[in-house]
């Protein structure tokens, strides 16, 4: 029975693939990470080596395949002065390979780390009499020697000196990186032998090592996973994931950032560019865009891209999964990029007009996607109060219906296309349609965990919420000049010394906005001896007072009696009724 494969699993010796990585035939492709591998482990590596124990196989990818084009570079230490092209990528084994290239095939000193993460440099030596005696522990033959070449001791006292070929063949001490270097191990030898006293002695122990050590480098063999040419961008990004564990994960961003860079397009740099006009240009905008990432405006990119292209009649899926975003080209990044970075900050002044002033209280990251490709797609269109209505009714939908969490993509996708065409005419979208609010769901929301904890919040600040001591509606000045926060209306203190079940005081219907410095005159008291304090000490009168209060939508008479049960239930109802108005239906 035949079978279907995608890779092919051979065996090559490391012989073969040290010279293939330094005539540049093997190389990284430019989404690995650097070299990070520290003294110790390569040590074991090579003690490894010398007893022909596995290391592990490594895995690789064909050239040649034109849809699956990465930036590569040689392997740290290797010159590619000539500019070859990559026969192979390797894409599992990057760490072992360097480590046994540079301290078998490299004549400088290897580049590490010690054990404190400190840089140091390193060269790697046999120690003779202790590789041929049977009693001794392997893991004392493989020595790992300063960059000058001497090992000290307490005070300075040289323990150890092979700084040049005679004190090496004293010492009986022979660099591992003359084991694939004939002519250099040639010349050891000869001075090794120059001693006449001790040729016989010598003369034994070189065979030896002919017979029982120097075969077992030269003649060692590494399993290698082959991918073949036909290999999707997709599968390597996903191979190398999970081959990867242990690493640093591989993002699409990254595997992007090397397929456009064999077309001389430095995806890092644009989006670095790109990312500080969102995030840290000075704009009131950069504080709610503060967590997006390189993805997200990866996947924005490949919606406008799909959804262009199925407007264009190529049938294809509007989409922003993993394989549409390494789908994208070049040319669809330059053509989408700039406008999706207007998309984000039109979304970012949309959650303003919505009182989402932070990241810290953005209910949901991901729903920041699809908002900044409604935007672009619009364009001018967004620019009408009764197109903003119906994408901040789409948006309370998303967020109270509690819709964006978990898996998203598809929903992303879905409500692009089934918002404008909304806006436009069409039906209601699906996300509008089917969000659902159940009213004991209020008792539930008690911290930031939840996005409607953080939708209400922050529509209490755009119902016209003004704080208690200063008056002054939350506007995005005050949110940040008078630090508003979410707090108690019935302080927490004075709850549990009445005995109110913390499921009741610590949920959202005892919550509002209010400024740090209201909080702390608020204290531990009674809401009917704060407020007195509020009128007595900053001079408030009761009726502006009752003002306040109601744009919280908090019963007066209920909150100056201190009566928790009816104040609760009041709010309760009031909260819900918000909810439908934002939502345009009905809370069951």
């Amino acid at each position: 029975m035949s079978t279907i494969t995608t890779f092919d699993s051979t065996v090559e010796s490391l012989l073969d693939l040290l010279e293939s990585i330094q005539e540049c035939r093997t190389q990284l492709p430019d989404f690995q990470r650097g070299w990070v591998w520290d003294d110790e482990r390569i040590r074991n590596l090579l003690i490894s080596v010398s007893l022909s124990y596995p290391i592990g196989a490594v895995m690789m990818l064909q050239t040649g395949n034109p849809n699956v084009r990465f930036a590569s570079r040689p392997i740290e230490g290797v010159d590619n002065v000539n500019q070859v092209e990559p026969e192979r990528l390797i894409l599992d084994g990057q760490q072992r390979l360097t480590a046994l290239f540079q301290s078998l095939k490299l004549k400088a000193p290897v580049a590490t780390r010690d054990k404190r993460d400190k840089a140091i440099k390193r060269f790697y030596y046999i120690d003779i009499d202790k590789m041929l005696d049977p009693n001794v522990d392997r893991e004392e033959t493989i020595v790992s020697v300063p960059e000058d070449r001497i090992i000290r001791g307490p005070g300075g006292r040289v323990v150890l000196d092979c700084s040049d070929l005679e004190k090496e063949c004293e010492a009986g001490m022979l660099p591992v990186n003359l084991l694939f270097d004939p002519a250099g191990l040639l010349a050891w030898q000869t001075r090794y032998f120059s001693d006449s006293t001790k040729i016989a002695e010598r003369s034994l122990k070189w065979q030896k090592l002919m017979t029982d050590v120097f075969p077992r480098f030269q003649q060692y063999q590494v399993p290698v996973i082959m991918l073949r040419k036909p290999t999707p961008k997709e599968a390597v990004c996903q191979v190398f994931e999970n081959v990867n564990t242990g690493g640093v994960s591989l993002t699409v961003f990254e595997l992007l950032t090397a397929t456009f860079a064999a077309e001389d397009f430095k995806l890092r740099d644009d989006w670095e560019e790109k990312e500080a006009k969102l995030k840290r240009s000075g704009e009131i905008y950069n504080k709610v865009l503060a967590d997006i990432s390189s993805t997200d405006f990866l996947q924005a990119v490949a919606l406008l891209a799909t959804y262009n292209r199925r407007k264009a009649g190529d049938g294809v899926a509007v989409s922003c999964k993993r394989r549409d975003i390494l789908q994208l080209t070049l040319a669809d990044y330059q053509r989408w990029a700039d406008r999706v970075t207007e998309g984000f900050i039109q979304a970012a002044q949309f959650l303003h007009e919505q009182h989402v002033f932070s990241a810290r209280d953005l209910p949901y990251g991901t729903q920041l996607i699809p908002l900044a490709a409604i935007f672009v797609e619009l364009g001018k269109e967004a620019h009408n109060v009764c197109v903003r209505d119906r994408i901040a009714r789409w948006y309370w939908c998303g967020v109270l219906g509690e819709l964006y969490g978990g898996a998203t993509e598809t929903r992303i996708a879905r409500d692009v296309v089934e918002v404008v065409e909304w806006i436009r005419g069409g039906a209601e979208p699906t996300t509008v349609r089917d969000a659902h609010f159940a009213a004991d769901r209020l008792f539930t929301l008690r911290t930031r965990n939840s996005a409607a904890y953080k939708g209400l919040h922050a529509l209490l600040m755009r119902e016209g919420a003004r704080d208690f001591l200063s008056g002054v509606p939350i506007d995005i000045q005050t949110y940040y000049g008078e630090s508003i926060d979410i707090h108690h209306i019935f302080p927490r203190d004075y709850c549990e010394k009445r005995g109110i079940e913390k499921a009741k005081y610590d949920c959202i219907m005892n919550k509002t906005p209010l400024s740090y410095k209201t909080n702390r005159m608020i204290g531990r008291d009674a809401p009917s001896v704060y407020l007195k304090k509020l009128e007595e000490r900053k001079g408030v009168s009761a009726a502006v007072l009752d003002d306040i209060l109601q744009t919280h939508v908090i019963d007066v008479a209920s909150i100056r009696a201190d009566d928790f049960d009816q104040f609760f239930e009041k709010r309760r109802l009031a909260l819900l009724a918000m909810i439908e108005r934002v939502m345009g239906k009905k809370v069951e």
